[in-house]
Order: C-alpha cells, then structure tokens, then sequence
C-alpha cells in the first residue's frame, strides 16, 4: 500500500484526483499507476484501469490470476468491473467512497455470487492516510 500512497501523491503532483494503484504479482510489484483522466483525457483513465493495463503488458496476458491490486480509495463500479474481467484474487483498499465505492459502499460488486468470478477484498488499509491526500485536493479546489 506503501506504493499506491506513493503513486497517489504523484497524481496529486499532477493535479489529479490523488488515487494511486499498484498490482503485486509473485510477490513484486508488476505495475503501478496513479490517476490521470485529466491529463490523458480519458474518462476511464483511473490508477486501477492504468495499473492493469500495464500490468498486463508486462505479464503479457490479459487475464492476472494470483495478482493484488493494491489502491488507495475503494474501486468504482468500473474498475471493480476491470478486476473482475482480469481474475485477480484480491483488492486491497484504503479510504471508502461513499458515494462511488463499488466494493461495498454503493455496491458489493467484487463477490456479487451473480459473477462468474469472484475477488477477495480487504479495506480500510492505511485509509487514513489515503483520505488525507483526498481532503488535501479536494481543499485546494474550494
């Protein structure tokens, strides 16, 4: 989580919303990515969408069975969605999203038994931290 943190900050460097996402694969981190839908213009463009994509062109395979997706603030609807279609095993979060988490604030997506997949997931890892860096961007923009 240390690195998605780390990643998150860099995204606040750029001015983006501070999400940061790490995938961990065998032990070592295979790809990192922090939010850039601003810069990219690209509304998919968030840390965990960028963190798998890399993720898989470094595995070279869509699919990331045994994975963790590491990120600092509980996945929307489509990033849950993304961690679904690449079968990783687990998401670890940090802060809650009230109002667009999808992994169990709005919607409990990633164990939805409907699925054909399912994910493990585990929050509140170092949240305080992760929604300090959200208060700080979203301060600046008031």
């Amino acid at each position: 989580m240390r690195a998605a943190l780390d990643e998150a900050r860099r995204g606040l460097e750029a001015g983006e919303v501070p999400v940061g996402a790490v995938v961990v694969l065998d032990g070592a981190i295979v790809a990192r990515a922090h939010n850039a839908p601003i810069a990219l213009a690209d509304p998919t463009a968030h840390a965990e969408i960028l963190a798998l994509r890399e993720a898989g062109r470094k595995t070279g395979n869509y699919r990331l069975p045994g994975a963790t997706l590491y990120v600092t603030v509980e996945p929307c609807a489509m990033c849950c969605g993304a961690a679904l279609h690449a079968r990783v095993a687990r998401v670890v979060y940090g802060a809650a999203d009230p109002k667009a988490g999808a992994v169990e604030s709005l919607h409990r997506l990633l164990d939805d038994a409907r699925s054909n997949h399912r994910v493990a997931a585990t929050g509140g890892v170092r949240a305080a931290e992760a929604a300090a860096l959200l208060r700080e961007f979203f301060e600046t923009k008031r």
